[in-house]
């Protein structure tokens, strides 16, 4: 069973039952049934016509929840016009899709948080560490959003802020381990960026490509996680680099600056750098005070506080991070890194330590645990 070809044709799946008419609560329910029903089927019956399987499939699972729910049965003239089976359209409603579930009648975070667990394919947990976020906060916040969106025709897109912000997360979950996630975030955010000129858009897509051409340095042959400072700058893709680049040169020079490209301009920085020792931090720290001032929110300052780290000392960065709430993510694992540099290998080995039983990942938290036994080990000796 391909659980990737799986994933790809969900969206457009869900596109065309909300399309025909489905609510969308309903038709995630009918699409997941689906999906269980290929599991079964497929390994001893592959069809010709994956797609079109999936779309005949769920299309009858939804008419006979819709048959069995008496409240429902305004919807009768929907169920009767049950399409032919047959090759489905091959267009791609995967974008299309992202701008219906940013619905009007929904908060941008409840959209956004709806969008990647219905169309990113992301799991609640993964959208609640995005959000830092308890995961049965989420998990209501998600609920919520379904019973609002429950009997409401899809006919009234959302707005391109709320679509880039769920491309951007799906992105950063595709980028911290499953690459065929990222990748498909940035196909989207290139449609995206054909369809609408905006500065913000562009940024986006220069972001996702500056750090998708380090994805190749970014783990060791045994999966360890490799950071930026020691990454093989080598095999770094240099054209996704270029590209990047001239993209978000395009959009700075509209004057219109905003979050993404002020990200885009920090990865530009470290993808210019020939080595880690020639990053050009002071201007970093320039650009995060940019960044603070489109969106001052803890991640921002936590990463700000790296860069001042760098660039004015590990005591100048441990002071900004002194600001902030202890309890953030990755705020001991930031702390730790500082206090090496700063010369105390005591506090910084417990709090690696600490770190890595707070890491949200494997790879994460064996990095973090080998960061902790090296330190011990040259104290030791």
């Amino acid at each position: 069973m391909d659980d990737a070809l799986l994933r790809s044709l969900t969206p457009s799946v869900l596109a065309v039952l909300v399309r025909r008419g489905a609510d969308f609560a309903a038709a995630e329910d009918a699409v997941q049934e689906a999906l269980i029903e290929a599991v079964r089927v497929w390994p001893g019956d592959p069809p010709r016509d994956a797609k079109g399987w999936l779309v005949t499939v769920a299309w009858r699972k939804f008419l006979d929840a819709t048959r069995a729910d008496a409240a429902r049965r305004r919807r009768e003239d929907v169920v009767d016009e049950e399409p032919p089976p047959g090759p489905a359209s091959a267009v791609d409603d995967t974008l299309q899709l992202y701008f219906l579930c940013a619905h009007p009648s929904l908060t941008p975070s409840s959209a956004v948080a709806l969008t990647l667990r219905a169309v990113g394919g992301l799991t609640t947990r993964q959208i609640a560490r995005a959000y830092l976020v308890p995961e049965a906060t989420m998990a209501q916040r998600i609920s919520r959003a379904k019973r609002t969106v429950a009997g409401v025709r899809f006919d009234r897109p959302g707005d391109v802020a709320t679509v880039l912000r769920v491309l951007y997360l799906v992105f950063n979950e595709g980028y911290s381990g499953d690459v065929d996630l990222a990748a498909e975030a940035i196909r989207l955010t290139r449609q995206l960026a054909a369809r609408y000129d905006h500065p913000e858009v562009r940024g986006l897509l220069a972001l996702m490509l500056l750090h998708h051409a380090r994805r190749a340095a970014r783990t060791a042959p045994d999966g360890g996680l490799v950071p930026l400072a020691e990454q093989d700058r080598g095999r770094w893709d240099t054209r996704l680099i270029a590209e990047g680049v001239r993209i978000l040169q395009a959009a700075l020079a509209r004057d219109r600056l905003g979050e993404f490209q002020a990200q885009a301009a920090i990865a530009a920085l470290h993808a210019d750098a020939r080595t880690a020792e020639e990053t050009d931090w002071v201007q970093i720290v320039e650009w995060y005070d940019e960044l603070l001032r489109l969106n001052d929110s803890p991640v921002v300052r936590l990463n700000r506080a790296v860069a001042v780290g760098e660039a004015d000392g590990p005591r100048a960065g441990l002071a900004a991070l002194a600001e902030l709430d202890a309890g953030l993510p990755r705020h001991s694992a930031v702390a730790a890194y500082l206090h090496e540099r700063d010369g105390d290998p005591v506090t910084a080995a417990r709090l690696y330590a600490e770190a890595a039983g707070k890491a949200s990942s494997l790879a994460e938290r064996d990095h973090l645990t080998r960061q902790a036994a090296r330190l011990n080990t040259h104290r030791s000796r």
